[in-house]
């Protein structure tokens, strides 16, 4: 099995998870401007085009191609908005583990589809890719990012003291960097043995139906 990952796209019964496009740049940019974002992730701030097209046309290919992650597109199935993205990084092929982020567009926020993408995508890496662990980190505040962990199965591991960079609003409306915790998340194929069914009778989402 070759250490790089394929040109994937992963279908649920409400989402596509797919490479970026070009034509995803002015709902990317916008979505990457997002106060959440900004606060939470290293994203740079202002988040411009040209930072989404060097993104979608040199990073996320570079990512992939050298075995270090992917990026994916996470859009309506039926509408094709972009509505997020999942990032797969520090990729070790040996352990078989690699490490997963999400972004959610704040007009998609609410309807589980972090829970869906990260799902679909850990279904995958364990049964297409063989990976055997996935692991999360999210900062010790974003109570948002844990429950999404929590619901996709993942089992907290403890606490890196002072290792997330998160960022706040001054009163003059700069950002400012707030040094925080980070809370370890791992996931292993085990763990998610019946979590789609649990979420779906609960209403929460769908398990993948295919990928391509």
């Amino acid at each position: 099995m070759t250490n790089t990952f394929p040109d994937i796209s992963l279908n649920t019964e409400r989402l596509v998870l797919r490479p970026l496009e070009d034509e995803d740049v002015p709902a990317f940019t916008e979505m990457m401007n997002d106060e959440q974002v900004a606060a939470w992730t290293s994203v740079p701030q202002p988040f411009t085009e040209a930072a989404a097209r060097t993104w979608i046309d040199e990073e996320a290919p570079a990512a992939r191609t050298s075995g270090r992650g992917l990026h994916l597109a996470v859009t309506e199935f039926l509408t094709h908005r972009l509505v997020g993205i999942i990032r797969l990084g520090n990729t070790d092929w040996h352990v078989r583990s690699t490490e997963l982020s999400y972004i959610i567009a704040p007009w998609a926020r609410g309807e589980g589809y972090a829970s869906e993408a990260s799902l679909a995508t850990a279904q995958w890496l364990f049964n297409d890719q063989k990976f055997e662990r996935l692991e999360l980190r999210t900062a010790a505040d974003n109570t948002a990012s844990q429950q999404v962990a929590q619901k996709i199965g993942c089992i907290s591991e403890g606490v890196l003291r002072g290792a997330c960079i998160a960022r706040t609003r001054t009163e003059d409306g700069r950002w400012e960097d707030l040094r925080t915790d980070f809370i370890v998340w791992g996931l292993l194929p085990e763990d998610i043995e019946g979590i789609a069914e649990q979420l779906a009778d609960t209403g929460g989402f769908t398990s993948y139906s295919d990928w391509n």
